[in-house]
């Protein structure tokens, strides 16, 4: 396992529940079990705060740390063409999310890469997780 997965996944700002949240959802992935409950505090149509809880591996902790600080300020609409589009970071041929201007894609790359399309459906669980409670 790289210690950068390690790296990204320690960084638990962001692992809470949001008070007065306007969207919640928990969620689970079938094949592993992983489990995650993510609650979003939206102000028109922009994401104020964003806090989760996992029962998860280190994948999809790391996934939703990097999720969870790249939401926040952020249009529901370009969190959306992100969010469907994700699945092509593990493309070798990304260009379809270089288009949406994704300021930290390099570090969603670290993570998400054809290197780990094995816990592929780990690291998603995040972005269904987000897509499902904002209605995407």
């Amino acid at each position: 396992m790289d210690l950068e997965i390690l790296e990204i996944a320690s960084n638990t700002e962001n692992h809470k529940v949001v008070k007065n949240h306007t969207h919640q959802l928990k969620n689970k992935n079938p094949l592993c079990g992983d489990e995650m409950e993510i609650s979003l505090l939206v102000k028109d149509n922009i994401v104020q705060d964003m806090g989760y809880q996992c029962r998860s591996c280190v994948y999809c902790q790391a996934s939703v740390s990097l999720l969870s600080r790249w939401v926040m300020q952020v249009p529901i609409e370009k969190i959306s063409d992100f969010v469907l589009n994700a699945e092509l970071l593990f493309d070798k041929n990304f260009d379809q999310l270089k288009k949406i201007n994704i300021k930290d894609l390099k570090d969603f790359k670290k993570i998400m890469n054809p290197e780990n399309i094995s816990r592929k459906e780990c690291l998603l669980l995040p972005f269904k997780t987000i897509s499902k409670a904002l209605k995407l």
